[in-house]
This record gives structure tokens, C-alpha cells and sequence, in this order.
């Protein structure tokens, strides 16, 4: 069993004979009244997302996920493809499951793939990827790191805020967990 306290996102718990992922967690403390715990769970079979509160006592019960290594290998227009990297064995994701990774997703990226009972529950991204800028407004003449910033389009499509100094080609770092630039890649 895990304590409501423990619980973070990505987590995965049984709840009413039901498989949920943790999207989102709040600890509430309001006045002299216990504490309790706000969480967004996704359904991981529907992939609905519900919103329920619970006392911050409460205990649930753990889903034992099986972390498999797998490489994005390319999308079409009904799924992101990937291939497991002990089996070789590939897999159809649609873009309803993956959610927010997508934006992410650049071919030969290695990341992990959370499998419960052979069923596939989402993939975990690396912390920070590295991608291409195909489009952002040009840089002027005196900008700097601490200048300002503006919106850049990355090849995957996902769009950051860059430093002014950004340009066309370069090549950055972008936090997975917060969609934020991180620095420009060496």
C-alpha cells in the first residue's frame, strides 16, 4: 500500500478495480481541518481524466508498471511507431495516449515505454531532449541572453520561448517535464 503523502505524477494506483495514472497532485492544509490530497488520474484503459479528493491518511494500492526501453521510430497518420530494443518487436501508439509527449517525439529518440498486464500505459520521455528550430522571428543586433524573449517552432512542431539571440538551426535543449528552453545545445 501507498500513503496518499507518496503519491507524485506518473504514479500508477488500483482504484476501484480500475488502473489510473497520476496526471496531476495537490496536498491541501486548510485551517485546523486534516489535510487532503487533490488528484487528476487518468484512466489508463479509456484514458478519461477525473479529478477526485481524498484525505491525506488514505491509502492506495500500488500498479506494478514494467519499464521497457523502446525507440520512437516514426509517426503516421493514425499512430507514433516504436520499437522495443531487447525484442525488436514494434508498437502503435495513437496520440490520444502518448498526450503531451508528442510534441516530443524525434525519430531514433530513446525512451521508456510503462507496460501493466501487456497493456501499454504511456511512455516516460528523458528529462531533456534536443531539437532542430525550423521557424522563430530573427534575432537583432545587440540582443542577449537575459534580453527577452520570443516564440520559436521546433521540428517536432512543439512551439517554445526562446532568448532573442535564437536562431533559425540551432539546436536546443527542452525540458520534457515543463515544455521550457533550457539552453543551446553544444
Amino acid at each position: 500500500m501507498i500513503d496518499a503523502g507518496q503519491l507524485r505524477k506518473g504514479i500508477a494506483i488500483q482504484l476501484d478495480d480500475r488502473l489510473f495514472q497520476v496526471v496531476e497532485y495537490t496536498h491541501i492544509k486548510i485551517g485546523r481541518g486534516s489535510a487532503q490530497v487533490k488528484l487528476r488520474l487518468r484512466d489508463v484503459r479509456s484514458g478519461g481524466v477525473v479529478e477526485r479528493a481524498f484525505q491525506a491518511t488514505e491509502r492506495f494500492e500500488p500498479a506494478f508498471l514494467e519499464h521497457r526501453e523502446v525507440q520512437f521510430l516514426y509517426s503516421d497518420k493514425d499512430a507514433y511507431h516504436f520499437m522495443d530494443n531487447e525484442t525488436y518487436e514494434q508498437t502503435g501508439l495513437t496520440a490520444e495516449k502518448l498526450g503531451d509527449a508528442v510534441k516530443y517525439l524525434k525519430d531514433g529518440l530513446t525512451l521508456e515505454m510503462l507496460v501493466h498486464e501487456a497493456d501499454i500505459v504511456s511512455v516516460e520521455l528523458p528529462v531533456a531532449v534536443e531539437l532542430t528550430v525550423t521557424e522563430t522571428e530573427p534575432g537583432f543586433k545587440g540582443n542577449t541572453a537575459s534580453g527577452g524573449s520570443k516564440p520559436a517552432t521546433l521540428e517536432t512542431g512543439a512551439v517554445v520561448q526562446v532568448p532573442l539571440f535564437i536562431a533559425v538551426g540551432d539546436v536546443l535543449k527542452v525540458d520534457t517535464r515543463t515544455g521550457q528552453y533550457l539552453e543551446k545545445a553544444s
